[in-house]
């Protein structure tokens, strides 16, 4: 990173990449604690091992039957997804969930609460290879859907906005929860029961992102793929749904994937999440084979989250090299390509401030932020911060791999009399409009606060302070434009 005045007395600073793993909103990998039953695949894990040493692990996904949630008609019990979500809440982590209603392993039989049979809902039995029966709701009956918006709506008052909730699924249809009946009782689904289910979930989450699975779509759309995507375009209008494709190499080769174009639909505006198969069982059918479809889909699909399906040390030793890879490009990673910025500066003007910012990862940052420069003491006291409010990094694409298109910021600020002459440290961040950081930039320099040194600036003491703006025709002024 160079850090010298140019013979214009700007400062120019070129960052590198320095190919850590930010841990940022909106992305990341996923750790399964739980995986429709109580025994996978975090739970190995004590109270106090919060998996550190897994690069690019940001959420814990909590996916259990409805009835450990709600044993009795009416009386809730989140201790069993409370405990571990305050665990790793407290290490900066988020959380997601998806509550089922039909299962097939674990000998969990009555998903949907029995007590649902007992109050009149129908349903249907169905023989797993284990031998069990295990019952599934029929998935439009009146009382089942009356008990399963009761459901909901303790979930929405409970999680809906919350900021460390990341996304909530919809798992009510299907064994599993996973959007398909073919493994179970075969039940038909079309774009009435897609309607049904999907809008209890939107009735009660209005803030927190939802995640549709694929299989939902597919199912209630089999022969109508335009029709299917025409559907999943009025959900991805809404602002809060997205797609979870929880098939990646449950199949290998050309098959390892296959519901790309329907995350076309969504990835412009919501993260999409990715899940791939168990990974012990993908890689002992011979689908995993090195991995690499599962990048290929994050590539494809331009997805925010992905998934870690099984012990997640024995997955990170014998896959730390895809995990390494797809670490660079998951989700965002916004880079500035180059600052600039006077050498010297007074008191009381205006200074022009340019740089080009990149993204060099598959998605968006759809949250966004606004760049800033902040000014230190070389103790470490702020003294400044310029944030550019009409610069947000929102409205930098992702794209190919080596591909990341630079956009140009200008910004003009005015250096407020009152700072008082001296060398100062410059540090760039991006957060709020306000100049909290928020977001991590893999850089080197950082003060633990997520603001990154470039430089320095030596402001002079002002001549007219009732003259603080003079020069400053429009403050925070911006030009953006795509740079070649």
């Amino acid at each position: 990173m160079s850090d010298s005045p140019s013979p214009d007395h700007q400062v120019v600073v070129r960052p590198v990449d320095n190919g850590s793993v930010p841990i940022n909103p909106g992305m990341g990998w996923g750790l399964f604690h739980y995986d429709n039953s109580l025994a996978k695949y975090g739970t190995r894990l004590g109270p106090e091992d919060l998996l550190e040493d897994f690069p690019g692990f940001s959420h814990v996904y909590l996916r259990l039957a409805w009835c450990y949630i709600e044993p009795r008609p009416g009386q809730f019990d989140w201790s069993v997804v409370d405990g571990p979500a305050q665990r790793y809440i407290a290490a900066g982590k988020t959380i997601a969930f998806r509550f089922s209603c039909c299962e097939g392993h674990s000998n969990i039989v009555y998903a949907a609460p029995q007590w649902l049979q007992q109050a009149g809902a129908k349903g249907l039995y169905f023989t797993r290879r284990d031998g069990v029966e295990y019952w599934e709701p029929v998935y439009d009956d009146p009382v089942f859907l009356h008990y399963l918006d009761r459901f909901l709506a303790e979930a929405g008052r409970r999680y809906d906005g919350d900021p460390h909730i990341a996304f909530f699924d919809v798992g009510s249809f299907g064994i599993w929860g996973e959007g398909h009946t073919g493994r179970s009782t075969g039940q038909a689904c079309g774009p009435r029961m897609v309607q049904t289910h999907v809008g209890l979930h939107e009735k009660y989450f209005k803030k927190t992102y939802v995640a549709i699975n694929d299989d939902l779509l597919v199912s209630g759309y089999r022969e109508d793929r335009p029709g299917l995507l025409e559907c999943a375009a009025g959900w991805a209008a809404k602002g809060n749904f997205t797609l979870r494709d929880d098939s990646i190499l449950v199949r290998g080769g050309p098959r390892a994937y296959k519901s790309a174009d329907i995350a076309q639909v969504f990835w412009p505006v919501a993260p999409v999440v990715l899940e791939s198969d168990h990974y012990g069982s993908s890689r002992q059918r011979g689908d995993w084979g090195d991995g690499s479809k599962y990048e290929e889909a994050m590539e494809v699909y331009h997805a925010s989250y992905a998934s870690i399906h099984w012990w997640p040390r024995e997955f990170l030793q014998e896959c730390r090299p895809l995990i390494d890879r797809m670490n660079r490009r998951l989700g965002y990673r916004l880079m500035p390509a180059e600052v600039s910025w006077p050498a010297q500066a007074r008191a009381g003007e205006a200074i022009q401030v340019q740089a080009k910012w990149a993204n060099t990862g598959v998605a968006p940052c759809y949250g966004g932020g606004h760049p800033a420069l902040t000014l230190k003491t070389p103790a470490g006291g702020v003294v400044l911060t310029l944030v550019d409010e009409h610069f947000n990094v929102r409205d930098l694409p992702g794209g190919p791999a080596g591909q990341a298109r630079t956009m140009e910021q200008r910004a003009t600020f005015g250096l407020p009399a009152n700072v008082p002459p001296g060398r100062y440290e410059v540090f760039v961040s991006v957060g709020s409009a306000i100049g909290t950081p928020r977001i991590a930039l893999p850089l080197d320099g950082h003060d633990g606060r997520r603001r990154y040194r470039l430089g320095s600036i030596e402001v002079q003491e002002a001549q007219d302070a009732a003259g603080w703006f003079s020069g400053l025709s429009s403050p925070g002024a911006v030009e953006k434009r795509p740079c070649l």
